[in-house]
């Protein structure tokens, strides 16, 4: 299955999840937005820092959504290397099969 086909195919579990528990989902929607437009971190720096954390968390769904919301907002795929290089830092060999999935996402949504 393709990235782009995993990412679609979680955002329509979200929508699923959405309808069946819209007050938790939206509250921890809330509590995202308000993280993301506030403080003193700019976007794509608060995107790097999530998907650092979710390479250390190994959560490939966040590890897809923090990949594509980082190629939104301007990041390169240099800046990216940096991140994954940090995150196989701090979580050792798992953290570079997740790195991996990561830069082959980065590189499957460029493309097209």
């Amino acid at each position: 299955m393709s990235y782009k086909a995993k990412i679609d195919e979680m955002r329509g579990e979200l929508r699923v999840m959405n309808r069946a528990i819209p007050d938790a989902t939206k509250g921890f929607g809330a509590l995202a937005k308000a993280v993301h437009d506030s403080g003193v971190l700019d976007g794509k720096t608060k995107e790097f820092i999530a998907l650092g954390m979710a390479m250390v968390q190994r959560c490939e769904p966040c590890i897809l959504f923090h990949v594509e919301a980082l190629m939104k907002a301007g990041a390169t795929r240099e800046e990216l290397g940096d991140v994954l290089s940090m995150a196989i830092q701090m979580s050792g060999g798992p953290g570079l099969m997740y790195a991996g999935r990561a830069l082959a996402c980065w590189d499957e949504l460029a493309a097209g």
